[in-house]
């Protein structure tokens, strides 16, 4: 079969895998789509793979050395491919990172903090430095930065993720930043949703119990990989990808969404927080 244009192996380490990978399928005699009979995968993750633009993941590495009968080559470098980790970012939320910007879907749940893709500096400066106070300031700036490249999705010129985010109020009534950090906080989430980049919900103080009362929750789903979920604690992180909990936590996120303000009305509360903060004035609680 026609070999396709080379790939820099030298550029980073799942590129160097990547690149030995299509040899390998190529070597073969092997197209995308043969390669991948048997697994969950599309064309386009793989491709994406060879050229490093994403990480194996371990079942497809599995699938690798069976079809290519490579002796578990491939499942022992995706343990190298992990370690290769990008500035600005703890190691467990690499594959979260990654899977951003490859979702159709998006959608989180936050009931301590504003989400990393809708932080301002100002907000991820005060983030990183609660959780880690002992951090020195080019290491603050790090991870600052690192931050709000991730927000770059939004800013694509091709279509974004489709994104969904539902806010504890408490985020928005009880400030971490002076008034006119909060202000600019709050207006980032007006900006982004009125250029229908995200769509926002307010869950009040006072719904009662409620699905995922005790952590954070994020869900992607993909055009050609089985759905993802994330949650998170301080200093770790836990991706699943079992089919089965996925589904439980996706009816969670359902009757969680159920439970808040519509969009409109949450985005109308948004904005007047933001006012009154603007005025120098703490915005009420909702009763």
């Amino acid at each position: 079969m026609a070999r396709g244009k080379d790939i820099d192996g030298s550029v980073s380490v799942p590129t160097f895998y990547g690149k030995e990978l299509r040899w390998k399928r190529e070597a073969a005699g092997m197209s995308l789509e043969t390669f991948l009979e048997g697994s969950f995968y599309g064309k386009t993750y793989l491709s994406d793979i060879e050229h490093g633009e994403r990480r194996m993941p371990v079942e497809l590495a599995r699938h690798a050395d069976r079809v290519l009968g490579t002796d578990g080559f491939f499942e022992r470098r995706c343990e190298d491919v992990r370690k290769a980790r990008r500035g600005g970012h703890a190691a467990y939320f690499e594959k979260v990172l990654e899977a951003e910007r490859h979702a159709t879907t998006i959608e989180e749940w936050c009931p301590m903090l504003f989400p990393g893709l809708l932080q301002t500096p100002a907000y991820a400066r005060v983030v990183v430095l609660a959780a880690v106070p002992t951090c020195l300031d080019d290491a603050v700036e790090e991870r600052v930065s690192a931050r709000m490249a991730r927000a770059d999705l939004f800013e694509a010129d091709h279509d974004t993720p489709e994104y969904w985010v539902i806010l504890h109020e408490s985020l928005i009534t009880d400030s971490v930043l002076p008034p006119e950090g909060m202000a600019e906080q709050l207006e980032r989430i007006v900006e982004l949703a009125e250029r229908r980049r995200i769509t926002s919900q307010v869950l009040p103080r006072n719904c009662g119990a409620h699905p995922f009362m005790t952590g954070s929750a994020k869900i992607m789903t993909f055009a050609d990989a089985p759905p993802l979920f994330y949650t998170e604690a301080l200093h770790s992180g836990d991706t699943i990808d079992d089919p089965a909990l996925v589904r439980a936590y996706r009816r969670s996120y359902d009757r969680l969404r159920a439970a808040a303000l519509s969009p409109v009305a949450s985005l109308d509360l948004i904005k007047a927080a933001a006012g009154d903060y603007r005025n120098g004035h703490r915005p009420d609680r909702l009763e």
